[in-house]
């Protein structure tokens, strides 16, 4: 199937034009729900939408500011600048003193930082704009205090299953070029695992598949190619790229600082956030780091925070220095194997916690003997005294096994000499 490479491509050609085509966010649309109340009063007000790539956050903006007959203005935190937004500003205030409202739709407003965020705050205070900011990135941690205050944030969630169906199906019928499309069950199973609840990623996967099929039945070598090939586009585009960042998280555990460093740079060529890198080096240096090398953590904390404050391109310094130290450390997964391994225990039953480690604040309580015979540690020599902290049924339990890794290895002596029960085992018994 020939299909033009310059045409508007299918997902945004496929674009709900009312909204009554617009599917799923339900928690939000319907009787009696915020989106349907603010549509119905033609009231719109400020606020964040908060979702998942290809969840309808930029398609929501422009059905409200179409239905409430607003003005809009569409901006990118990535491409635009305070001068683009003062320009609106501008717009808006005249258009407020005529007696008509101008919405700013700001895509990826995390990407703006404080300076960027004061510059569109007084205007949403005066009313000058009503402001519609789009992220992927929780607001509370990326959107300024002030701002947040005057905006109300809206979670739009991953599509089902059923939905990205409804979605798929229409947006095929609707289509001038693609309508005469058809996939095997399986095939369509394929596409909707691959798309992961993102409405985008899904129509330009299928819009691929079809310029690659022989006629127009969809093959699954045809999704899989396609699949190969939207890799290829994120390195341009800058979509969250699960690929490569599995890559970069699995280069660091494999302590290949080379190879960390390289996926690193596709992801910031890719103009993917920043703070997302950082952010998944946080996890990790718990997670894969841990006590083997217990400044990882403090590492990784303090670049989020330097990316956060100096931004790109110098921030990429940062990331990469973070990166090539937690590919070099040694490495333990025990933490998180020990919370896994505990909320396992904890789930099986409410273990009754000793008598003696509870809190008594009343006088019944201490006669029924709670607190008592507790042993204050740091009355006994080293510190420490011979105690049961467990509950009953799980003494004994070794759900933290230090490996002999880094620090590790000395937390592992340590306690093998104060819990000779528990840490002098082997990992394997």
């Amino acid at each position: 199937m020939n299909i033009p490479e310059d045409i508007t491509p299918l997902a945004e050609r496929a674009r709900p034009k009312a909204l009554e085509e617009f599917v799923g966010q339900v928690h939000l649309m319907g009787d009696g729900r915020i989106i349907t109340n603010l549509l119905e009063k033609g009231a719109p007000f400020s606020m964040i939408l908060w979702g998942d790539p290809g969840t309808g956050k930029t398609t929501l903006a422009r059905l409200i500011a179409e239905r409430c007959g607003l003005e809009a203005h569409y901006l990118s935190a990535i491409s635009s600048g305070v001068a683009d937004v003062r320009a609106v500003i501008k717009k808006g205030r005249e258009n407020r003193e005529m007696g008509r409202q101008t919405v700013l739709f700001l895509d990826e407003i995390h990407r703006f930082n404080k300076a960027q965020q004061d510059s569109v705050l007084g205007a949403v205070e005066a009313g000058d704009v009503v402001l519609i900011g789009a992220t992927t990135e929780n607001p509370s941690f990326e959107v300024i205090p002030p701002l947040l205050s005057r905006l109300r944030v809206l979670r739009l969630n991953r599509f089902s299953s059923n939905e990205m169906g409804s979605i798929l199906d229409g947006a095929l019928a609707r289509d001038r070029l693609l309508s005469h499309v058809t996939m095997e069950p399986p095939v369509r199973h394929a596409l909707l695992e691959y798309a992961r609840g993102d409405a985008r990623r899904m129509l330009n996967l299928v819009e691929t598949a079809a310029y690659l099929a022989e006629g127009s039945v969809v093959s699954m070598d045809n999704l899989r190619e396609a699949v190969q090939r939207s890799l290829i586009d994120y390195d341009r585009s800058g979509d969250r790229h699960y690929d490569t960042i599995s890559a970069f998280i699995k280069s660091l555990r494999g302590s290949d600082p080379d190879a960390a460093v390289y996926y690193l740079a596709k992801m910031v060529l890719a103009g993917e956030d920043p703070l997302f890198i950082a952010r998944r080096m946080i996890i990790f240096a718990s997670e894969d780091v841990g006590n083997a090398s217990p400044q990882a953590l403090s590492i990784a904390v303090s670049a989020f925070r330097a990316v956060q404050n100096i931004g790109m391109p110098e921030g990429e310094i940062v990331l990469s220095q973070c990166a090539i130290f937690l590919a070099s450390a040694p490495k333990s997964n025990a933490s998180y194997l020990a919370i896994k391994k505990a909320k396992e225990a904890a789930a099986h039953g409410a273990g009754e916690i000793p008598l003696h480690l509870r809190n008594a604040p009343t006088g019944l309580m201490k006669k029924m003997g709670f607190g008592r015979e507790y042993r204050y540690p740091h009355d006994y020599p080293g510190h420490f005294v011979d105690e049961e902290y467990l509950p009953e049924e799980w003494r004994g339990e070794m759900f933290y096994r230090p490996s002999g890794e880094g620090s590790e290895k000395a937390i592992g002596e340590r306690l093998g000499r104060l819990w000779p029960r528990r840490y002098g085992k082997k990992a394997d018994e």
